[in-house]
């Protein structure tokens, strides 16, 4: 697919390419437009020499020597073919004419004889600059586009880079949500099912779905902001059931999500987290969700006490810095987040434009 298209695209500048110089071609024909039956050698010489200084100009001495900055090297190879070619065309310059003489039959206004008599003479000095300085001419324009086309190229594979780049680092950092829902998920089943709890065929059809979500949704680069609520919606009906005390578990959502979309999977690390370590080692848990939709913003708060956990140094932070390494390379100037502690409660407060992904 690769080949093709290298292969369309030199069709298509070969073809631009030609269009330009039969153009600039035809436009120098128009001072002949009285007698043009008399062009001579001279115009063809000039054409040729001056599409193959371009060329030679456009493909290999500037971005071999000249962008290579081999200065030197270039000035004395581009200063070589200018010198040969005005010597080309100075030898073939066109003969003057030395005599016009027009012979009358006075007997019939009819019949003329024309005699031109050509004398081939050296050019004198003054004319022989004037081609030096129109191959001059064609070599700063060769310049100026192939140096505009190699910039633009650079620019272009720089840009398709740092995309994949970026899409590597998505990849990887989606891969680490995954596995860590799906573990905090097993948890409480083995929970359900250590307790011997009716709710165990619950949990496992609320986990099914979310796992279908999982598995046909966060493929793409964004998903409907209405389906990734419902899915964080699921993942704290299937906490409830694990937990002893649900009192203090408040979600509100507010606002139209309607053509609405999001980064898939971008905020269930914050609720997790908010569940993980606002529950007591009773099983009381005390989280507060409030998302509100206004226009295109999305505003998430989340608060949870903080519990008595033993502190994982190796594991700790894991999930909250891969949320904050996808939101700088997806909403690099559309996101703020802040994260505060106090009267031992954990507060995170992220506003995101949902219109500004970078995707």
């Amino acid at each position: 697919m690769k080949t093709a298209y290298l292969k369309s695209s030199l069709i298509r500048s070969i073809f631009i390419h030609s269009l330009i110089w039969c153009f600039f071609i035809l436009a120098s024909l128009l001072q002949f437009y009285q007698s043009p039956f008399i062009l001579g050698i001279d115009f063809y010489i000039q054409w040729v020499t001056t599409i193959l200084l371009f060329y030679i100009n456009y493909i290999y001495l500037v971005p071999k020597l000249l962008l290579q900055k081999n200065y030197l090297t270039y000035f004395l190879f581009l200063l070589g073919i200018i010198v040969l070619f005005v010597s080309i065309r100075s030898y073939y310059f066109p003969p003057e004419f030395k005599n016009l003489h027009i012979k009358t039959d006075t007997a019939s206004a009819i019949k003329r004889e024309v005699i031109i008599d050509f004398n081939k003479r050296p050019m004198p000095f003054l004319p022989k600059l004037i081609p030096g300085f129109f191959y001059l001419l064609i070599t700063a324009i060769s310049i100026t586009i192939k140096t505009l086309s190699e910039y633009y190229k650079n620019q272009k594979n720089r840009l398709i880079g740092e995309t994949q780049k970026k899409t590597t680092e998505l990849i990887y950092l989606r891969k680490q949500t995954n596995p860590h829902f799906l573990f905090n998920s097993l948890n409480s089943l083995y929970s359900l099912a250590y307790k011997k709890s009716d709710l165990l065929p619950d949990a496992i059809v609320t986990l099914s779905e979310l796992m279908r979500y999982m598995l046909y949704e966060t493929d793409h680069d964004v998903v409907s902001l209405e389906k990734e609520l419902k899915y964080i919606s699921n993942y704290i009906e299937l906490q409830k059931l694990r937990l002893n005390d649900i009192e203090n578990i408040k979600i509100n959502i507010h606002g139209d999500t309607k053509d609405k979309f999001i980064e898939p999977l971008l905020l269930i690390v914050f609720v997790e987290n908010a569940f993980k370590y606002g529950t007591d080692y009773k099983g009381s848990t005390w989280v507060k969700i409030l998302i509100e939709i206004r226009d295109n913003q999305l505003d998430f708060c989340i608060e949870n006490k903080i519990g008595n956990h033993p502190k994982d140094e190796e594991n700790s932070g894991i999930g909250i810095k891969n949320i904050e390494s996808r939101l700088e390379l997806l909403y690099p100037n559309s996101h703020e987040l802040n994260i505060t502690t106090e009267d031992e409660k954990y507060k995170l407060h992220l506003i995101l434009k949902l219109d500004g992904i970078k995707i």
